[in-house]
């Protein structure tokens, strides 16, 4: 018997996969537990126009980010911290503190987002790698001066 998986079953199948099955399986688990529906006419079209406007809905997320990266690029992030001799800082710039800016000037990026290998410890201008999207990443450009 032909199902459409409507959630992912170890072993068995993934989300909106067709598989084939046993009968008794599908009757006795699968379709009770709404885990799965018979693969007929009317669920096939179903599981079509779901994969569509989940193909625009992500379609819509990257034009989204790819604007979003524009933005974050033409901007640059000032930061003021307390500095030493030869331009060293005293602690350092994190991710977080490039968020609270970023928030600052009207866009809203989560600190885990920010990929900064390790933090800045020195004055000057940085560019900062920003995950916006799985396939988009943007470069901020961090200016630390002396505070």
């Amino acid at each position: 018997m032909k199902v459409i998986f409507m959630k992912d079953v170890k072993g068995k199948g993934k989300k909106g996969e067709i598989k084939e099955v046993s009968e008794g399986y599908a009757r006795n688990y699968l379709f009770p537990k709404k885990i799965a529906v018979p693969a007929n006419k009317g669920s096939l079209k179903q599981l079509d126009t779901r994969k569509k406007n989940e193909r625009k809905r992500a379609e819509e997320a990257l034009r989204e980010a790819q604007a979003l990266k524009e933005k974050i690029e033409k901007i640059t992030i000032e930061l003021k911290a307390k500095s030493g001799e030869g331009g060293r800082l005293f602690g350092s710039v994190t991710s977080k503190q490039i968020a609270q800016a970023l928030k600052k000037k009207a866009i809203a990026i989560d600190k885990r987002k920010i990929e900064l290998q390790e933090p800045i410890r020195s004055l000057g201008y940085t560019d900062v790698p920003i995950k916006v999207h799985p396939q988009v990443t943007a470069k901020a450009k961090v200016h630390v001066t002396e505070a």
